[in-house]
């Protein structure tokens, strides 16, 4: 079962630094996954959203105030500073910080310390890291609001796979993810790599949503819709409550069917997102406890904020604790 660093050591560190990045390698991740956004100038950063203020010092730099504006971003209003306002040499001269303070305090104290990474950085983070501990580390890049950032003549697919090429990333390397069919329908036809089907709980895709495309995120995993998910893509990556619901009290219930499904269809299935927080927990179990009733259904990976206690849960020996 593949370990896949959510955003990096996330749970130790700001997440989407470089710093989260090394750790997570250290603590024995397979994958590196930052989310992915583009500059003015079409650079590729890695940025939980397009909006930054709640994760750089950019409101505390007067040059840039004057960016600070209201956007419609898939449909919700957001005010702030956003990366395609900014060229890739002013995001430079931002340094990060830790997107949840309230609930990640020690974090906080990394705050200031680095910038922006790139996608390139983060590929070199993971080969580097990979050198160094003599075992593979890929990436898993996910493309965030494509159907946006087309719209605004930055389109993503074509800029990541260009980049994949131009860094040589192959399937033995790299798998790349998106919440829109549409988008990861484009990619199939750029890149070789695997491609990874996000599917939420709750709401419909984004591009459905712009085209009047009646289905939502629950159509996507009927027998009908993951046919169709394994016509282009490799990978079911759901919500871990489509897996394994909740009962009203919180606690873990009775699994669904869909990983069996979707291993019939030959996807595999890598669940999201796993932290070890209480606020985001099942009643009566800690974090290695919740990883070993997923590991059991037979998953194929899982995104996690603590990729050491992952590591641990599915019989691994991360190679540095915390």
């Amino acid at each position: 079962m593949l370990v896949i660093a959510h955003r990096g050591a996330s749970g130790y560190r700001p997440e989407h630094t470089p710093a989260a990045y090394r750790l997570a390698a250290d603590l024995g991740a397979d994958y590196l996954e930052p989310d992915l956004v583009a500059t003015l100038d079409g650079v590729l950063v890695a940025r939980h959203e397009n909006e930054i203020s709640g994760t750089t010092d950019v409101a505390d730099h007067p040059v840039f105030a004057d960016r600070k504006i209201t956007k419609i971003v898939d449909g919700a209003a957001m005010t702030g500073w956003f990366v395609e306002d900014f060229t890739y040499a002013e995001l430079c001269t931002l340094r990060t910080r830790e997107r949840m303070p309230h609930l990640r305090a020690a974090n906080t104290a990394y705050d200031g310390r680095e910038p922006i990474p790139t996608f390139d950085d983060v590929v070199a983070v993971a080969r580097q890291e990979s050198a160094r501990l003599g075992r593979p580390i890929g990436v898993i890049p996910e493309i965030k609001h494509p159907a946006y950032f087309r719209r605004v003549g930055l389109p993503l697919e074509e800029l990541l796979a260009e980049r994949l090429i131009a860094l040589g990333l192959g399937p033995d390397e790299a798998m790349v993810q998106s919440f829109e069919p549409t988008s990861l329908r484009r990619l199939s036809v750029m890149t070789n790599v695997p491609l990874v089907q996000l599917v939420d709980a709750e709401s419909a895709p984004n591009d459905f949503l712009r085209t009047g495309d009646g289905r939502t995120f629950a159509d996507l995993i009927t027998p009908a819709g993951l046919r169709e998910i394994s016509t282009y893509a490799q990978v079911l990556a759901p919500h871990k409550d489509l897996v394994i619901p909740r009962t009203p009290s919180g606690a873990l219930d009775e699994p669904t069917r869909l990983v069996d499904q979707a291993h019939r269809l030959g996807l595999a299935v890598q669940v999201w997102t796993f932290r070890a927080e209480r606020r985001f927990l099942p009643t009566g179990l800690d974090l290695a406890g919740e990883l070993t009733r997923f590991a059991a259904l037979g998953i194929d990976g899982v995104f996690a904020d603590h990729p050491d206690v992952a590591v641990t849960a599915v019989g691994r020996r991360a190679t540095l604790k915390v």
